[in-house]
C-alpha cells in the first residue's frame, strides 16, 4: 500500500464512541492509569489528569500505541514515519520499539533537547526541519512515500484521536468511582485538537473547552469564526513548542464544532504560574505547552465546578527551560 493509498484509507475512517472504548482495552492491557488527583482552585475542588507521568511524559502514547498495534505484519515490517515537536514523536518511538518497527521523526530544529534525545534513546531516526519556512507534512510524506512506511500524523488520524479519547474516559471513570459524578466540563491543552476532540467523543455530556498559547489560538479562532482559521503571519514566541500548530485539519475541528467547544488563550506568565502551581501544590514538573489548560484555570478565565476534569499532558522540558519559567 503507497503513503498516498494509507492516507486516502485514515482519512475515510472517522473516529468514534467504539474506536475509543477499544482503544482503551488495548492501553489497560499495556499501561496503568495516570493519577486523578483533586486540586482545590477558586472555592472549587478540580481534578487534574496527570498525563505527565506517562512513561514517555505525555498523553501521546495513547494515540500512537492504538495506531501502531492495529497495523499488520507487513505494514509494521515498513515501518513508520511522523512529525512531531517532540511528544508525538516519544510516543511513536516508544510504541514502535515495543513493536520491533522502524520509526523516522520530523522533528523541528528548535525542539527542546530533552524531547530530541529522548526520541533517539529509544531507536527512532530523526529529521529535522526549519518549523518557519519548511512544511513538516511536505517532508514526511516524502519519507513516507519513498520508503513504502506509514504516515502518522499527530493529530489529523482517526487512530490517533481515539486513542487520545481514552483519557477522558480514564478521568471519566476515575472520577465516577472517587466521587460518584461524572465529569461536567473537560479543560484541555490544545494544538492541533487531537486530545480534545477525543476527550470530546469520549464523554459526550461534558463542555469542553480548550486551551492555546496566546498568539496560537488558531483552534479557538476556528471556532469563534465557524471555519478553519490559520495562524497569523509572524506569531510571537512561545515556550509551548508543542502546541504550535499552523493549521489544524478538518478532522479535529468538525468534531469540536460539533461539540460547541470553546477556547480560551493563556500567556506565558500565565503559564508559568501554573507550571509552579503543578510543583508545589501537585508535585508535578509540567512543560508549558502541558500547563496550559491549568493556566485558563488558575487566572479564572474559565468557571470551574467539582466536576471540571483539567488536563495537565505533558512534562517534557529542558532544565533551563523550567527553571526559566519556574522563577529559580
Amino acid at each position: 500500500m503507497t503513503a498516498q493509498s494509507q492516507a486516502s484509507t485514515a482519512t475515510a475512517r472517522q473516529p468514534d464512541l467504539a474506536g475509543i472504548l477499544r482503544a482503551d482495552g488495548k492501553i489497560r492491557a499495556i499501561l496503568p492509569p495516570t493519577p486523578l488527583l483533586p486540586v482545590e482552585i477558586a472555592g472549587a475542588r478540580i481534578w487534574c489528569k496527570a498525563e505527565s507521568l506517562q512513561p514517555i511524559g505525555a498523553f501521546k502514547i495513547r494515540g500512537a500505541w492504538h495506531r501502531l498495534s492495529d497495523m499488520t505484519a507487513e505494514e509494521r515490517a515498513a515501518g513508520v514515519v511522523a512529525f512531531s515537536s517532540g511528544n508525538h514523536a516519544q510516543g511513536i518511538a516508544w510504541s514502535a520499539r515495543r513493536l520491533a518497527m522502524p520509526a523516522t521523526i520530523v522533528m523541528p530544529a528548535d525542539a527542546p533537547l530533552a524531547k530530541v534525545e529522548s526520541t533517539r534513546a529509544m531507536g527512532a531516526r530523526v529529521i529535522f526541519y526549519d518549523r518557519m519556512t519548511e512544511r513538516r507534512e511536505v517532508i514526511a510524506e516524502r519519507l513516507a512515500r519513498d520508503s513504502g512506511a506509514i504516515l502518522v500524523p499527530s493529530f489529523d488520524d482517526p487512530w490517533v484521536v481515539e486513542g487520545q479519547g481514552t483519557t477522558a474516559l480514564e478521568a471519566a471513570r476515575q472520577m465516577e468511582e472517587q466521587t460518584g459524578k461524572m465529569p461536567t466540563q473537560l479543560v484541555i491543552c490544545c494544538g492541533g485538537g487531537g486530545l480534545a476532540s477525543g476527550c470530546a467523543l469520549a464523554v459526550p455530556d461534558a463542555r469542553i473547552t480548550i486551551v492555546e498559547p496566546e498568539g496560537w489560538d488558531d483552534f479557538g479562532e476556528s471556532l469563534r469564526h465557524g471555519a478553519i482559521v490559520p495562524v497569523g503571519p509572524n506569531p510571537p514566541p512561545t515556550r509551548c513548542d508543542a502546541l504550535q500548530t499552523l493549521r489544524i485539519a478538518p478532522l479535529t475541528f468538525d468534531i469540536l464544532q460539533a461539540r460547541g467547544a470553546s477556547g480560551v488563550a493563556v500567556s506565558e506568565p500565565e503559564v508559568a504560574d501554573a507550571m509552579r502551581f503543578a510543583m508545589t501544590r501537585l508535585g508535578l514538573v509540567l512543560e508549558p505547552g502541558g500547563a496550559v489548560a491549568l493556566a485558563a484555570v488558575l487566572a479564572g478565565k474559565i468557571a470551574v465546578d467539582d466536576a471540571t476534569i483539567v488536563t495537565l499532558s505533558g512534562r517534557n522540558v529542558d532544565p533551563a527551560t523550567y527553571c526559566a519559567m519556574i522563577g529559580t
